[in-house]
């Protein structure tokens, strides 16, 4: 426990922290398991619509820190591929 009045504080900022960060995380990978679902079903009517809602949730993430830059780029990348490739 902590010993300090600022200490106690960021404790607790620690733990809001923690939870809105993986409640990004878990975001972008439900998103991102949907549209690969919808990729593999030939889904062409929803494709482009959860190609949006995924790129946008994974560049908040990123913006936010949750996950790198590069990281969600890469995501975005090969995503955009398969969504492509799918038409």
């Amino acid at each position: 426990m902590a010993n300090h009045k600022s200490a106690a504080k960021r404790a607790r900022q620690s733990i809001r922290k923690t939870a809105v960060n993986n409640a990004r995380k878990s975001t972008v990978k439900t998103v991102e398991k949907s549209l690969v679902k919808a990729i593999q079903a030939k889904d062409l009517k929803a494709l482009p619509e959860l190609l949006k809602k995924f790129t946008s949730s994974v560049m908040k993430a990123a913006k936010t820190g949750v996950i790198k830059k590069e990281t969600g780029s890469r995501k975005i990348s090969r995503l955009s591929t398969r969504v492509s490739a799918a038409k």
